[in-house]
């Protein structure tokens, strides 16, 4: 009797036992499963991103911020980004955003190649699967620009200037001021509630001529103030400042337009800066040869306008320098050179830049010129500058290298392509090295003449 008690007594144990263990076992199981579902998610949203599917530009890994002096702000600027500039372009947006935070990156032109297929959309279309012809290229290269290059740099300011290959035929520069309006139109509607009005109030003679012109319109030449910086773009991508109709004729539009705006900052008390940029370097720099009022000009005129033009520029700037400081930058040559009027007397220097390292075929330093710190060639990269209070800007020049590349723009080429821009493209490292895309420039007919007229037998003319 007394062992059945002990069975029944016995029999209740194990049921309690297992009641406790199943809340223990079903926390287990859910937390399993929360933990499961996170990394799927995870994986998930890592591959979305490998993918293409979001459009941010990241880093391979996050720089850490270095923050300006306290008083101090930056920008960055380079130029001709033909070639590899879809790759190295987006670089150097990862590069700095993160790094200085700039408020703004500034264009100094030669966006596209237009006379031959750049090898990035060439590349890219090989990855896939496509062919890629010389009238798809030529349809697509500026909005591949926007896609490509304007778009990494997200909601930073992108200020942008036009270069010679603008004008490569079948491109003019009435389409580049299409395509591009709204950022060639963004300075002067920034400036638009008083800038007309006090041009038209200036009673000197270059604002009175410039007054008779619409003042919001999608020029390439264009300025805007900021802070105590007055930034001043010119348009010699047809190698002058000044421009030629189909009669021949020379308009000087621009030249008197910066007339206006030169002397405006000369009187104005709050600006301390002016930075003027441009495609190609003015005259008589240490890259004359490739450069404005260079003897690539054939045209005896053209050649005329450019060196008047130039040295009309570079002599108001110099004048300028007396009251303010004044900066000059530029690009059309593929090397960084720092200095570029170092050669010049002392009171005819001015401190002038060339940064054509966003991503096109890169060319050696001109002869003479040896390679250090401040004369590099076979680079990519950007000027960095930081704006000091007293309006004085120091410049720094940032290389990008090939273990930058974002991994999102890296798989949008064969493995191989981002490798080749940074080890090759180069007229320096390979200069017997030919083409590698087909040339679009488009055939011109000879002109014909009308045969002449056969002179009948006999007639009075024989």
């Amino acid at each position: 009797m007394s062992d059945q008690n002990q069975q029944q007594s016995a029999k209740p144990g194990p049921q309690k036992n297992q009641e406790s263990a199943q809340p223990s076992t079903r926390k287990r199981w859910i937390t399993f499963a929360i933990l499961s579902a996170l990394a799927i998610i995870a994986l998930a949203l890592l591959v979305y991103q490998n993918a293409g599917g979001t459009r941010s530009v990241f880093s391979p890994k996050q720089d850490k911020f270095i923050p300006p002096e306290p008083g101090t702000w930056r920008f960055i600027v380079s130029g001709d980004s033909r070639n590899c500039g879809d790759i190295v372009v987006p670089t150097i947006a990862a590069h700095s955003l993160s790094r200085y935070q700039p408020a703004f990156y500034w264009h100094l032109g030669d966006l596209r190649a237009i006379y031959k297929i750049d090898e990035d959309m060439a590349a890219e279309a090989q990855k896939k699967g496509e062919y890629l012809s010389c009238k798809s290229y030529l349809d697509r290269a500026w909005p591949d620009f926007i896609d490509h290059q304007i778009a990494a740099f997200g909601t930073t300011r992108f200020y942008l200037g036009i270069g010679n290959h603008e004008l490569i035929p079948p491109k003019t520069g009435a389409e580049f001021s299409s395509q591009f309006e709204d950022w060639l139109a963004t300075p002067r509607r920034q400036m638009v509630r008083d800038e007309g009005k006090l041009i038209a109030a200036d009673p000197s003679k270059p604002c009175q001529e410039a007054a008779k012109k619409s003042y919001v319109s999608a020029l390439p030449y264009y300025h805007w103030i900021q802070g105590t910086v007055d930034f001043i773009y010119l348009d010699n991508s047809s190698g002058s400042f000044s421009y030629k109709d189909s009669a021949g004729n020379y308009s000087q539009d621009q030249v008197v337009w910066f007339d206006c705006i030169l002397g405006r900052a000369a009187k104005n008390t709050e600006i301390s800066t002016v930075v003027v940029g441009m495609h190609e370097a003015l005259p008589d720099s240490n890259a004359k040869k490739h450069a404005m009022c260079d003897t690539s000009i054939t045209d005896k005129q053209d050649l005329q306008e450019s060196c008047n033009t130039g040295n009309h520029v570079y002599k108001a700037l110099v004048e300028l320098q007396k009251k303010k400081h004044v900066y000059v930058l530029a690009s059309h040559s593929h090397f960084y050179l720092k200095g570029i009027f170092d050669a010049k007397a002392a009171a005819e220097r001015l401190p002038g830049w060339i940064v054509g390292t966003a991503g096109a075929v890169r060319y050696p330093l001109p002869d003479g010129i040896k390679p250090g710190p401040e004369a590099r060639e076979d680079v990519y990269g950007y000027l960095l500058a930081t704006v000091k209070q007293d309006g004085q800007i120091d410049f720094d020049f940032k290389e990008v290298k090939e273990s930058d590349v974002p991994s999102e723009v890296r798989q949008r080429y064969p493995s191989s392509f981002p490798n080749w821009c940074f080890a090759h493209n180069s007229e320096h490292k390979d200069p017997v090295i030919g083409e590698t895309t087909n040339r679009c420039i488009p055939f011109v007919e000879p002109e014909k003449k009308p045969p002449a007229k056969k002179k009948a037998k006999g007639s009075a003319r024989d």
